[in-house]
């Protein structure tokens, strides 16, 4: 299993992403944290990606688990072309439903354990990775739906990554004053967490 997981965007030394990936260098850049925030910025947002991981030689394209909702044998076959996902920030909890939504909840998992992808997030996408998004809420609204979603919330997370991860710590980041109440709510329930300085990375290779 090969996960890299950020605080915020490829963080301090993305060249350690790259270094997780065999010869298939193809990227699905997953948006759908952003969905809250609609389509105006959408287009800025991914090409400025696409070039960040093509500076470390990674060849990224978007994946847009929408387009997949209710599909999950489509959504199946197309991951088989990828070596890796990037999976990007905004609402953990929009981005958690459309993972079920399009059934990559069930099979991303399959495919990082058995080394087939390499699993890259930050923020949201990082966070996700973790077997639970309890406490979260208290920085991402998990009641907010963009068109399309489910309302159901998801607490549960992929579980890649024992800890759960409180990204932006300590950081000139919009989030950060939350993000320490997001700590102090870890510490309370004594639950197992990693802060993350924006920055930061935690790289897992077994």
């Amino acid at each position: 299993m090969k996960l890299y997981l950020s605080s915020y965007f490829l963080g301090d030394n993305p060249t350690k992403f790259a270094e997780l990936f065999g010869k298939n260098k193809k990227v699905a850049i997953i948006m759908n944290a952003a969905d809250i925030f609609g389509p105006a910025k959408r287009p800025d947002y991914l090409k400025k990606e696409i070039a960040s991981l093509a500076k470390i030689g990674l060849e990224g394209e978007e994946l847009d688990l929408r387009d997949y909702f209710n599909d999950p044998m489509v959504l199946a076959t197309k991951l088989q072309q990828y070596g890796g996902v990037w999976v990007m920030g905004g609402n953990s909890f929009v981005l958690r439903r459309a993972m079920c939504q399009s059934g990559f909840d069930q099979i991303a998992p399959e495919l990082v354990l058995n080394d087939h992808l390499v699993y890259g997030g930050f923020s949201a996408g990082a966070v996700v990775a973790t077997k639970t998004l309890e406490g979260i809420e208290i920085v991402d609204d998990p009641k907010q739906l963009p068109e399309g979603y489910d309302s159901k919330i998801i607490w549960e997370g992929l579980g890649f990554y024992d800890e759960s991860i409180a990204p932006h710590f300590k950081s000139d980041h919009p989030e950060s004053a939350a993000i320490d109440k997001v700590v102090t709510y870890f510490e309370e329930k004594e639950m197992s967490y990693a802060a993350l300085h924006d920055g930061e990375v935690i790289v897992v290779k077994t």
